[in-house]
């Protein structure tokens, strides 16, 4: 049975395909605008959606637009830019931002969009694209509490919790918070991997202990196996991206007078990586990033 509310879905990478294709299979007439990248436009196509050709053509055609972008600069490009969303805003159509953005402008872009009659959400996502693909991601939503009603039947097709948190970007905003603790951990997770590596101890035996104590976490959890098996599938964000989430949360919380000191130091190692060439690997092949400049090594890095 096909859902009349037609839903557009900008940008299907890791993230994005997978919340897009579980909007699919739950029957919603979905429209998709994608990159240079064909592969997931085609699987998705494949599967029911419908190519859009621009952002105000995904517009025009829905009633619900979701955005799941790199980066706060693209997201503006798709609202402000040539064809871009607000040339179709009008009221009954909402806009819903999943992108890890910064609060600040996603409130800007409220505001605009408001001004000719359109409601926006911000729904970042956490854990992976395996839950994306499953139907199981986490979603934090910031915005007026009758809209988020409204959207929690959509959301629920692919996220397996949904939380209200706020006013419109109080959702980008926790979800810096949230990106604070896990690029902290990741880093915190490579460094005492290298440095086991470097003081002689078998991985496996630092594994094994740390993961029924207290020093254990998803982090660990998702880290390890690269380093033990070369499986760097559980964390396929790459190191590049903690320089953008770490960056806007420091901008964020230095604007409110909050602490960042944890935030500076796990920069600097993410950026550390981006200097060596590592910026596209995936975030578990920080441990060798690590390990290489104190001459240790964990695991040979197949650089993108």
């Amino acid at each position: 049975m096909v859902n009349k509310i037609r839903i557009g879905w900008i940008g299907v990478g890791l993230m994005g395909h997978g919340a897009a294709k579980n909007l699919v299979n739950s029957g919603y007439e979905v429209y998709i605008l994608g990159n240079k990248n064909r592969g997931p436009i085609n699987d998705l196509c494949a599967h029911g959606a419908r190519e859009a050709n621009d952002p105000k053509d995904i517009a025009q055609k829905c009633d619900t637009v979701f955005s799941c972008l790199p980066s706060t600069s693209v997201v503006k490009q798709v609202v402000y830019g040539p064809k871009g969303l607000i040339e179709a805003a009008r009221p009954g159509l909402t806009f819903v931002d999943c992108t890890t953005s910064e609060p600040a402008a996603t409130i800007d872009m409220a505001k605009d969009l408001a001004a000719r009659g359109s409601v926006m959400l911000d729904a970042p996502f956490s854990r992976t694209p395996k839950e994306a693909e499953e139907g199981r991601l986490n979603c934090m939503v910031g915005g007026d509490r009758n809209h988020f009603n409204q959207l929690q039947p959509i959301l629920s097709t692919f996220c397996e919790n949904i939380f209200h948190v706020g006013p419109i970007g109080a959702g980008h905003q926790l979800k810096l918070f949230n990106n604070l603790l896990s690029m902290c951990g990741t880093a915190l997770v490579a460094e005492a991997t290298a440095a086991a590596a470097k003081c002689g101890i078998d991985l496996q035996t630092f594994y094994d202990v740390v993961s029924v104590g207290g020093g254990d976490s998803r982090s660990f959890r998702v880290m390890l196996p690269w380093a033990l098996e070369g499986n760097a599938s559980l964390h396929q964000a790459a190191l590049s991206i903690g320089i953008k989430d770490l960056d806007m949360f420091i901008r964020t919380a230095e604007k409110k007078g909050a602490p960042t000191s944890m935030a500076k130091t796990a920069i600097r190692i993410f950026d550390l990586a981006k200097t060596r060439g590592y910026g596209e690997c995936h975030m578990p092949q920080l441990s060798q990033v690590l390990a290489a400049e104190v001459g240790a090594h964990i695991r040979k890095i197949n650089r993108k």
